[in-house]
């Protein structure tokens, strides 16, 4: 009996350091890649189009793909692709356009920070610079342009499970671009600012330490 329950103590002891440092690896592992999807619309600012043209002021879809990774609690990256269509409003000229990005952005989390908020929300900020392709469809299909873009938005996450978060993410994605040269060019194009509204998901990939 004495041997057992030194066997059994030593086993005991055993799985508990086990345990602790796994839990300490856990700890220190720092990095977490989450896959977003999201869809929703958008709004084209007036001064991207050239006279005569004007879009409606919400247009249906913005579909946004995203692949993030965590680097710290507080701090990430994600590389993501935005897909919006949007076309012409009443008393305009029509047309129809797709806007297309990509965009490498740097992540904050402050969640930590704000105190305030209820059990199972939380907050991120993104940002970065990007490549916007325009591609104008009907009689335009040849007035194609392309920019760098600087994009900037806010998330609100709320956790349906350890893995699994449902976002609103709202964005505004600035043209960096000139105006057309010459005019025409623009007809039926757009090179201007975008703001999107979207709803998502976002799946962890990779561990739960720092699922939201």
């Amino acid at each position: 009996m004495k041997t057992y329950f030194i066997n059994f103590k030593q086993t005991i002891v055993f799985i508990s350091f086990i345990l602790v440092t796994i839990s300490g690896f856990s700890q220190a592992e720092t990095s977490k890649w989450k896959a977003q999807f999201a869809i929703g619309g958008n709004h084209p600012f007036s001064e991207g189009f050239v006279e005569g043209y004007y879009a409606k002021s919400f247009n249906f879809p913005t579909i946004n793909l995203g692949l993030q990774h965590m680097f710290k609690r507080q701090f990430g990256a994600k590389l993501d692709f935005g897909y919006n269509r949007f076309s012409n409003t009443d008393g305009s000229t029509e047309f129809k356009v797709n806007y297309s990005r990509i965009n490498a952005q740097i992540i904050y989390d402050p969640t930590p920070i704000m105190t305030f908020l209820p059990i199972g929300f939380a907050l991120v900020a993104h940002a970065g610079p990007g490549f916007s392709i325009i591609k104008p469809l009907g009689i335009y299909t040849e007035n194609n342009t392309s920019f760098l873009n600087v994009m900037a938005g806010i998330e609100i996450h709320y956790s349906i499970t350890q893995l699994l978060t449902i976002y609103l993410d709202t964005s505004y994605i600035y043209g960096l671009s000139g105006d057309f040269d010459p005019v025409t060019e623009g007809y039926g194009s757009f090179n201007g600012n975008l703001l999107t509204a979207t709803i998502g998901v976002s799946l962890s990939l990779s561990g739960c330490y720092y699922c939201d």
